[in-house]
């Protein structure tokens, strides 16, 4: 490293999941617009990959910006580390799972049927545990099925960290462990009759998360060591194993189920190196590139709260879910960004900051803090 600050180089990377973002809103709407052209629909109906890349991703940054606390504090670092987690993801999930409670008590009272808002599974749904093998369906707000295997994450998360070599091991060795993991990931889902990664969310999508989570957090334990921006080997391997992997998937498409990881860890590198290479020469970021990187702060709002969105938007102004006008597309697309921005600085933001206070609060009183000692003289 050179000595930036950790955010600096996770900058070009939140472009990309911004982008990746709106993959999955055009994926969940797409069934709604039979005038796209059919290469781009085709598009569209890739989207659910984009979930494949955030695990990755995920798993590249928690790793870049959490490991080296975590084994210079040992045990003790696991608990502030979970509560930064939950700090960083609680506050907005539970902002839109409420606002999903809310409109499936409308639909109780108004005496309409609601089977994708089972009652009994709610409790799940609140810890976060939904999509931990539980239930047989996608149920309340479907996007949030990610979430709840991030969570599963962030929870061996330490056991990755403090009981494995990665951030000692060797480079060939990490890229041989995250080639087995993708293998072992691929040859799972092969054998469990899938033909892509979007298939059986609710019995696979943890599978997903955890495999690709690691191998995104041994793919920037190898990046920390690739070297300085003037090493060039590195990037060559990345470009070759995206374009073979792309070649892979091109010619069988059922080898999307590890092709696509392969692709993806690859690009990943890509984009940190670049990034690396843009802050070494003193490169800033162009207007369009900051818009981007917008896109990628306001992302986890996107991800989180299209999915409800639509279905009210739907409710609203839509006659013919099978064929929406583009131009209510359009608008539902704008009243997504305005929804998303409206959230992250009204919910998101300020969630984050009010859950950090309290649990610095509730530290300082586990350490005796005198500042908040009742019989404190004022």
């Amino acid at each position: 490293m050179t000595g930036k600050p950790a955010t600096t180089y996770l900058h070009a990377l939140t472009s990309a999941r911004g982008i990746a973002a709106w993959l999955v809103v055009f994926y969940h709407i797409r069934g709604t617009m039979p005038w796209l052209p059919d290469g781009v629909r085709a598009v569209f109906a890739k989207g659910y990959l984009a979930v494949d890349f955030f695990f990755l991703l995920s798993g590249f940054v928690i790793y870049f910006s959490s490991h080296r606390a975590m084994l210079d504090q040992g045990a003790a670092g696991i608990r502030p580390f979970l509560c930064r987690r939950l700090a960083r993801i609680y506050p907005l999930y539970a902002v839109m799972l409420l606002l999903t409670i809310a409109f499936a008590a409308l639909l109780a009272l108004s005496g309409r049927a609601a089977p994708g808002y089972p009652w009994a599974e709610l409790p799940l749904h609140i810890a976060m545990m939904q999509n931990w093998g539980f239930t047989d369906a996608l149920s309340w707000n479907h996007p949030a099925w990610s979430i709840s295997t991030e969570m599963a994450a962030y929870l061996l998360f330490p056991l990755l960290i403090l009981a494995t070599p990665i951030a000692r091991a060797p480079r060939a060795a990490l890229l041989a462990g995250m080639a087995i993991l993708i293998a072992a990931m691929g040859l799972w889902l092969y054998a469990a009759g899938l033909d892509n990664l979007g298939q059986h969310i609710v019995r696979y999508g943890l599978v997903r998360c955890l495999f690709e989570f690691v191998t995104g957090s041994m793919l920037c334990a190898l990046w920390l060591q690739s070297g300085t921006a003037r090493h060039t080997g590195p990037l060559t391997v990345a470009a070759a194993i995206f374009g073979g992997a792309a070649l892979l998937w091109y010619l069988n498409p059922r080898a999307e189920l590890w092709a696509f990881p392969a692709m993806a860890a690859a690009l990943i590198f890509l984009l940190a190196d670049y990034a690396r290479r843009a802050e070494a020469n003193g490169h800033r970021p162009s207007p369009p590139m900051q818009a981007l990187r917008y896109l990628g702060e306001i992302s986890y709002a996107t991800y989180l709260s299209h999915y409800m969105l639509f279905t009210w938007f739907k409710i609203a102004l839509v006659t013919d879910a099978a064929h929406v006008a583009p131009w209510k597309i359009g608008l539902f697309l704008l009243l997504t960004l305005a929804v998303s921005s409206a959230l992250y600085h009204l919910v998101e933001l300020p969630g984050k900051r009010l859950v950090t206070a309290l649990l610095r609060r509730d530290k300082r009183q586990a350490e005796g803090d005198p500042r908040l000692s009742p019989n404190r003289s004022r």
